[in-house]
């Protein structure tokens, strides 16, 4: 489904990807870890054109993406969970989902985008509970959840999440990584970046490791879980396990 070859992408002088390769297949989950600064945002946001700058092959379903903007992007089934959330906060909740369903009011009828709001309350009974709520005024988690449900009524072929556990309590960051794992179940195709690498590796069937724009290290995420060089740079002694 997506397939990137030599990506380099540019901030102006500085070069923050540097050759780049990697594909993720349809219905698969895959992970890309690595430490804070390591590029990782940046091939999100380049994969869906916010960085303008870059060079290399981008195919999503054999078309070569690298020259469209992030509208014909989104548009041909690419959607982003962006790190921070990045809410229209003085929105309601069901504002900031119909605003997530936008680029399809021309070609899909009211009727197929309100089935699927129906779908995303579905999957998350709160934001039901509070649709008539500022979005600024939900908790992290619930704010986490919106964001994941205004990326679904884009209706994509697949998910680009960034950092979906940051700034979140335990028991919530395990709520999440259950909500993603459901998603796999339903055939969703994702893309995940994750600063929590363990929980990653843990619901992910592959993964590439990034460092200083470069991917160093892929593998099948079970060996990769168990590779020694990877739990001491990324997963550390103290971690618990999510699941627990």
């Amino acid at each position: 489904m997506l397939t990137i070859r030599n990506l380099k992408s540019y901030y102006g002088r500085m070069q923050a990807l540097k050759g780049v390769s990697l594909h993720v297949e349809e219905g698969e989950v895959v992970s890309l870890i690595g430490a804070n600064g390591a590029g990782k945002t940046t091939l999100l946001n380049s994969i869906v054109g916010l960085v303008s700058s870059r060079t290399g092959q981008i195919l999503f379903s054999d078309t070569d993406i690298i020259q469209r903007n992030p509208r014909q992007i989104i548009r041909m089934g690419v959607s982003l969970v962006p790190e921070g959330r990045q809410l229209f906060a003085p929105l309601t909740v069901i504002e900031n989902l119909i605003l997530g369903a936008y680029q399809r009011y021309r070609k899909d009828k009211k009727s197929e985008i309100k089935s699927d709001l129906e779908k995303v309350f579905v999957l998350f009974p709160i934001l039901k509970e509070r649709k008539s709520q500022i979005a600024g005024t939900l908790s992290g988690g619930e704010q986490q959840m919106l964001a994941i449900g205004r990326s679904l009524m884009a209706k994509p072929k697949l998910i680009l999440m960034d950092e979906p556990s940051m700034g979140l309590a335990p028991l919530i960051t395990t709520q999440i990584f259950q909500i993603i794992s459901e998603l796999h179940k339903q055939g969703t195709t994702i893309l995940l970046v994750e600063q929590n690498a363990e929980a990653a590796l843990r619901i992910s069937s592959r993964a590439y490791v990034i460092e200083t724009g470069r991917v160093v290290l892929q593998g099948m995420s079970q060996e990769l879980l168990h590779n020694q060089e990877v739990r001491r740079a990324y997963l550390g002694r103290e971690y618990k396990e999510v699941w627990e």
